[in-house]
């Protein structure tokens, strides 16, 4: 147990002091009642004295003057209490076919409308990062519990070109890492994940991936999901569209977008996620509003100051309900 005031502990030497005090006036009690009254007196009164019992009341407030005291101190102790506490990536598909007014106003608008609203629902113990990926990966965001510096994060991202689910992942893995390690702020993070981030555990900590179309670069998706898997992150997936596919008018150019679920569906199921399928907006929110970080146990020094003093006003009224029971008043 630690303190934030200890100095305060040295009111605690008033205990000592009032039990001189208290000693000091019982044996003035008994030395006046022998002093002034009759033998047959004192020896009646020697009969109906209640003994020990007369001191229990003055026990008990002594003790919860110690507790008062202590709490005073604002003592701290190592708990370990549930808590909903994670680490969460939010890593979007940028490439040109986002573009398209299929979900209103564009697929990205819409996407990005239900991820700020994802983000404004979260308590402030979970960290949000925001990683965008296209032909290759940005983290625009590391982990922060600043919630406009997210949602700015995310009003800035725009459709681009190309789709490489794997730099996605391996992007948001890095930026995890260096999170949990150093606190880094956001910026550019190289495409490969270090040797140890498959190594590390990040119980907590998941990826939340939003696609609309089929990987066309490198690296291997599924290689990037078993890294996360192996890091104990999980990897939850959302893909818009369809795997039939469809036809998308952008900027007056027809474009063929056509999603890849299984391989969706195989990266969540590597990692423990799930994967999730979004044909309008109103599925995009539902989706993320079925994604929720899990409660973890965690031990931290927390202050029990509230505890101490509950627990010394319970013994405080202990004590005056013995006296009023026993002697028909408070001492």
């Amino acid at each position: 147990m630690s303190f934030i005031w200890p100095n305060l502990l040295w009111s605690l030497l008033l205990i000592p002091l009032l039990v001189a005090v208290y000693i000091g006036i019982q044996r003035r009690r008994r030395a006046y009642a022998a002093r002034y009254a009759s033998l047959r007196l004192v020896s009646d009164a020697m009969k109906r004295a209640p003994g020990a019992r007369q001191h229990l009341p003055y026990a008990f407030f002594l003790l919860a003057l110690a507790i008062l005291l202590v709490a005073l101190a604002r003592p701290q102790a190592v708990l370990r209490l549930p808590k909903v506490e994670s680490t969460v990536m939010l890593v979007f598909d940028v490439s040109g076919s986002m573009a398209a007014d299929d979900m209103q106003p564009t697929r990205m608008d819409a996407a990005k409308a239900a991820a700020k609203g994802f983000v404004e629902k979260q308590p402030s113990s979970v960290q949000i990062g925001v990683v965008a990926f296209s032909d290759g990966a940005l983290a625009v965001q590391s982990p922060t519990g600043d919630r406009q510096a997210i949602l700015a994060s995310i009003d800035r991202l725009k459709p681009q070109r190309g789709t490489s689910l794997g730099s996605g992942i391996l992007t948001a893995l890095t930026t995890i890492e260096k999170s949990a390690a150093n606190g880094s702020e956001a910026g550019p993070t190289p495409e490969p994940a270090p040797a140890d981030a498959t190594q590390a555990q990040h119980k907590s900590a998941m990826i939340v991936v939003l696609t609309d179309g089929e990987n066309n670069e490198s690296p291997d998706p599924l290689e990037a999901a078993k890294s996360a898997a192996d890091a104990g992150v999980r990897i939850y997936t959302i893909g818009i569209g369809t795997p039939e596919g469809a036809t998308l008018h952008i900027d007056g150019f027809v474009i063929h977008s056509q999603l890849n679920a299984p391989m969706l569906q195989q990266m969540a199921d590597l990692s423990g996620g799930t994967y999730f399928n979004a044909r309008t907006e109103e599925d995009l929110t539902r989706i993320y509003s079925e994604i929720k970080p899990e409660l973890v146990i965690k031990a931290e020094e927390t202050e029990i100051t509230a505890i101490l003093a509950g627990a010394g006003i319970l013994i405080l009224m202990i004590g005056g309900m013995l006296s009023l029971l026993w002697f028909g008043r408070a001492p």
